[in-house]
C-alpha cells in the first residue's frame, strides 16, 4: 500500500463490543469481483501483513506475550496472549480481525474454556484488571487511526438510559448524519429533549389525560399486572422511554396511554386493571389447558366467569 505523509493508505472501522476490539474493512469484495480467488487470497495477506501483524507488534510492546493458537484454533491466523491474568485470543478471518479478552479468575459459568464465552466478559474482570483491558484496545485503537489514513473508531452505543437518559436517547434516535455533524434529529428545547412542537405532534396524554412531559413521574402495570414507578422521557411516533430502576435492563417504552399518576386512595381502576387482569387469566388459561392441566383450566375458567360478571355490572 502506497504511504502518504508517513501513514498507510487503509480505510477500515475500529468497535469495541464487550472486552473486545474488531477490525472491520470492506477492501475483499472488490478485490474478489476485480480479480477472483487470488486476488482475495492476496487481499488478505496484506490485511494481515499490514494490520494484524501491526497489532500483535503492539500487545508485545504493551508487555502482552503472544504466541499461536494450537488448542482452540488451528489457522496460522489466530494468536493467544497473556498478561498477568488477563487472556486474549486474536484472530483473522477474511476482512475482520477480533481481539477478545477474557479472564478466569472471577468464576466463569463456562471455566472449561477459560472463561473465553462468557457473555459478559468485561463486568467480570476485577476492576484492575479491566483497567488494563480498557488501556490496550485504547492504545491499538490509536496506533492504528495513527497509522492509516481512513480508519475510524466507531463508539459503542449506549446500551441503557442509566445512569444518562438523553444519552441513551440521542444514540437511538441519532443517525450517522447527525453524529458526524454534532447535531441532533428533531428540534429541541432547552431541557436537551424533544420541543414541545415535536412530541406534541403524537398523542402525549396519560390515563387521566395529562399530558406527558420529559422526567415526570408516572405509574404503569407491568406485563404482570404489578404498579411500578418511574421517569417517563422521549415521546416520538407517542411511544415513551420509561425507566423505573437504576439497572441495565429496568426501562421499556409505553404509548401514553398506558402511563397514570397514582395517589393513595384514587380509584379503583388504579387498583384493579379488569381488562389487563382479564387477559393475563386467559394467557394461563390457554397454557393450562395445552399441558393438559384441566384442574387449574377449570378454577381460571372458574375467574373469567365471575369476572365476566363483575365487568356486566360495572356497565349496567
Amino acid at each position: 500500500m502506497p504511504l502518504t505523509k508517513g501513514r498507510i493508505e487503509r480505510t477500515g472501522r475500529i468497535v469495541f463490543h464487550d472486552a473486545s476490539l474488531h477490525v472491520w474493512e470492506e477492501g475483499l469484495m472488490d478485490a474478489r469481483k476485480a480479480g477472483g480467488w487470488e486476488a482475495e487470497q492476496q487481499w488478505e495477506r496484506q490485511f494481515k501483513r499490514d494490520v494484524f501483524a501491526r497489532i500483535v507488534q503492539m500487545l508485545n510492546r504493551l508487555g502482552w506475550t503472544v504466541m499461536e493458537q494450537k488448542r482452540i484454533f488451528t489457522s496460522n491466523n489466530s494468536r493467544y496472549c497473556r498478561k498477568g491474568d488477563l487472556r486474549a485470543d486474536i484472530k483473522l478471518c477474511g476482512r475482520h480481525i477480533e481481539f477478545d479478552m477474557f479472564q478466569n479468575v472471577n468464576a466463569p459459568t463456562r471455566p472449561d474454556h477459560g472463561g473465553r464465552y462468557e457473555f459478559n466478559q468485561e463486568s467480570l474482570m476485577p476492576y484492575l484488571m479491566r483497567l488494563e483491558m480498557e488501556r490496550t484496545r485504547t492504545r491499538i485503537r490509536d496506533y492504528l487511526c495513527n497509522v492509516f489514513t481512513g480508519y475510524e473508531f466507531e463508539p459503542p452505543k449506549v446500551k441503557s438510559p442509566n445512569p444518562d437518559p438523553l444519552a441513551y436517547f440521542n444514540d437511538s434516535w441519532d443517525g450517522e448524519y447527525e453524529k458526524k455533524r454534532g447535531i441532533h434529529r428533531f428540534k429541541r428545547g432547552a431541557d436537551g429533549w424533544p420541543s414541545e412542537h415535536e412530541i406534541n405532534s403524537w398523542s402525549r396524554k396519560d390515563k387521566d389525560g395529562a399530558l406527558l412531559n420529559h422526567g415526570e413521574v408516572r405509574w404503569m402495570r407491568d406485563r404482570k399486572g404489578r404498579v411500578i414507578r418511574g421517569r417517563v422521557y422521549g415521546g416520538i411516533n407517542g411511544m415513551w422511554l420509561f425507566v423505573y430502576g437504576p439497572g441495565e435492563r429496568d426501562h421499556t417504552h409505553e404509548p401514553a396511554g398506558r402511563f397514570f399518576t397514582y395517589r393513595a386512595g384514587e380509584t379503583s381502576r388504579k387498583q384493579f386493571d379488569a381488562r389487563e387482569s382479564r387477559n393475563r387469566i386467559e394467557r394461563d388459561l390457554a397454557i393450562a389447558v395445552k399441558t393438559m392441566r384441566f384442574e387449574r383450566a377449570a378454577v381460571l375458567r372458574d375467574v373469567l366467569v365471575k369476572l365476566g360478571g363483575a365487568e356486566l355490572a360495572k356497565a349496567a
